[in-house]
């Protein structure tokens, strides 16, 4: 039996990533499970948003392992799907209030590990590049447009490590932009269903 594909789909606030996972699960149906975005999950769920470094470093931490299980828990279960994982385990090294390689230590591992989780990594420019609003309805994203930007440029110098690294740049249209990241989508998992 084929191992579990997981690709993950990050980048910046209000790029596209959500928006794009749903919208392929629907095409494809139950070819795919999308793994929700574990910092929505428990930010819903009553865990602060805001607060001082040791409040953040308790959330980062919180994030990072019901990421990892929720990951592993759909792979265990769906093993025959390709995950999409809306946002991954690396993403919380820019949230982390300190240092992001700190953020792996604390965790005991390491970028490397992180990167090899994911078998393709699909990264949505914010649209804030475009000086375009981010909100889009989600009540959970705060970010400033500069709050927005410093945090797509972190992501994108810690995730473009990973092998497989496909850039989705923004564009004045958003549908174009999600369109295009579809296509990504469905190149990888045709290229793992080939094997």
């Amino acid at each position: 039996m084929k191992r579990c594909c997981r690709i993950v789909l990050t980048g910046g606030p209000g790029g596209g990533k959500t928006t794009a996972a749903d919208l392929y699960r629907r095409e494809i149906g139950d070819q795919v499970v999308v793994v929700p975005e574990a910092a929505t999950l428990l930010y819903t769920g009553g865990f602060p948003r805001m607060g001082d470094f040791g409040v953040r470093q308790a959330t980062q931490r919180a994030i990072y392992h019901v990421q990892t299980n929720l990951e592993d828990a759909q792979a265990a279960h769906y093993q025959s799907r390709v995950l999409l994982c809306d946002r991954g385990t690396v993403d919380g090294a820019v949230y982390w209030p300190a240092q992001p390689m700190d953020f792996f230590r604390e965790l005991g591992t390491t970028l490397e590990a992180e990167l090899r989780r994911y078998d393709a990594v699909i990264f949505f420019e914010t649209a804030a590049v475009g000086g375009i609003s981010i909100e889009g309805g989600n009540p959970m994203r705060i970010e400033s447009i500069q709050e927005a930007l410093k945090l797509d440029m972190s992501l994108r110098e810690l995730w473009s490590q990973h092998p497989h690294f496909i850039f989705v740049p923004h564009e004045a249209s958003f549908i174009r932009k999600v369109n295009r990241g579809l296509e990504e989508v469905a190149r990888v998992v045709s290229g793992h269903q080939s094997k």
